[in-house]
């Protein structure tokens, strides 16, 4: 049996976005740019698009545009806004348990920008400390950043009670919400939420790899940061990827369609194999494990057992699994959001995440469980003393 359980990395991608793909990829495959009949097929794909995000996020579809994915998106969010905003200040706010592309994005804007960062510390249970950001808020404060969910625990941050602070403490902080984990898992209205900035990734939602989102609030100040033939008006330019840009319509359409039904078939998945892995002997939860916490991951420590060992050890049994993230590279680490919730010394290598999708079923849940209860004896014989 085969058990695909790390689908926070990626997802696999629904059998009608690979078909309306292939429709773009082999009967409409125009530059959309072109004054001609094919161009304006093509077209026709990225303002479908374009109507589905608007429609599922309330706002107007001149606040769509499309990137390369959710790196991008954070990248020209926090570069952007920096650029367009200079003579306001140069004090940027994020969280120490973001994703990499948005703490390597603040570290080179510190370099290169002599922007300053303030990265705000978290509770026990991954979720930001809504006093020190309060704190931390000052009249130079150009850019608030966080992440809806934790990619690594699945930490839940209160956008709505971020916005409200950052807006009564300071009107002018743009705020940017990173929502690639978010997107599919909630319902999301920026405007009613008080957010500037959104980012999404097409591959977390059982879209394609290589194409993101990007919701930009009407005449907000915030500078491209890729240049030429002045696509999407000027805000993201380079010949649209069509294919990419309709799977992601295609995916997002889809994962909100019988939404209640599905994020209740999550919480149902997350609450057995959470009642099972706390059965184990010596495994440990990260962060909150309810309702309270994303519907999608659980993040698990194994005690005495290393987790690329145990992640390989799955893996021989047919079990996909991440140890921390994946979205990084393929070379372990310490997780940064591990330490930011002071995980015990001896646990920061022993974490697994599992993460689920719609598509996932009770049975590959089982099936994990019943290799763990058998491999877990087995591993921790050879433990390093």
């Amino acid at each position: 049996m085969e058990a695909y359980l790390d689908n926070s990395a990626t997802t696999q991608c629904y059998e009608e976005v690979k078909n309306i793909m292939v429709e773009a990829l082999t009967k409409d495959y125009g530059n959309p740019s072109s004054m001609h009949l094919k161009g304006v097929d093509a077209e026709k794909y990225v303002k479908e698009s374009k109507s589905i995000f608007a429609k599922l996020l309330k706002v107007d579809e001149k606040e769509i545009f499309f990137t390369s994915g959710g790196t991008e998106s954070n990248n020209l969010a926090l570069i952007g806004v920096v650029k367009a905003n200079k003579r306001k200040g140069k004090h940027l706010i994020t969280t120490s348990v973001e994703h990499p592309s948005i703490l390597n994005t603040m570290k080179y804007l510190e370099e290169y920008e002599e922007c300053e960062v303030t990265y705000l510390p978290t509770d026990a249970f991954g979720v930001v400390d809504y006093e020190a950001l309060k704190a931390a808020i000052r009249p130079d404060t150009i850019l608030v950043s966080t992440m809806y969910v934790n990619n690594e625990i699945g930490a839940v941050n209160d956008v709505n009670k971020i916005s409200s602070i950052i807006k009564a403490a300071n009107p002018d902080t743009i705020y940017h919400v990173d929502a690639i984990q978010a997107f599919g898992k909630y319902k999301i209205f920026p405007k009613k939420s008080g957010i500037d900035l959104l980012s999404i990734s097409g591959h977390k939602i059982h879209g394609p790899k290589g194409i993101g989102v990007i919701y930009i609030k009407d005449k907000l100040k915030i500078k491209p940061i890729i240049f030429g033939g002045e696509q999407q008006k000027g805000m993201r330019s380079g010949t649209e990827n069509v294919p990419g840009i309709a799977g992601i319509g295609m995916a997002a359409k889809l994962i909100y369609d019988n939404f209640d039904e599905k994020i209740q078939k999550l919480y149902e998945l997350k609450e057995y194999f959470v009642s099972e892995l706390t059965k184990l002997d010596k495994v440990s939860l990260n962060g909150h494990i309810g309702m309270d916490s994303a519907p999608h991951i659980v993040s698990a420590s194994f005690e005495g057992v290393r987790s690329e060992v145990l992640l390989h050890s799955l893996e021989d049994k047919g079990i996909y699994v991440s140890a921390g993230s994946a979205c990084a590279s393929n070379k372990p680490s310490i997780s940064d959001t591990l330490k930011a919730i002071n995980l015990k010394k001896e646990l920061l290598d022993s974490t697994i995440r599992f993460s689920f999708s719609t598509q996932t079923t009770k049975e590959e849940l089982e099936y994990c469980v019943s290799v763990l209860q058998e491999l877990l004896p087995v591993l921790r014989r050879y433990v390093r003393k």
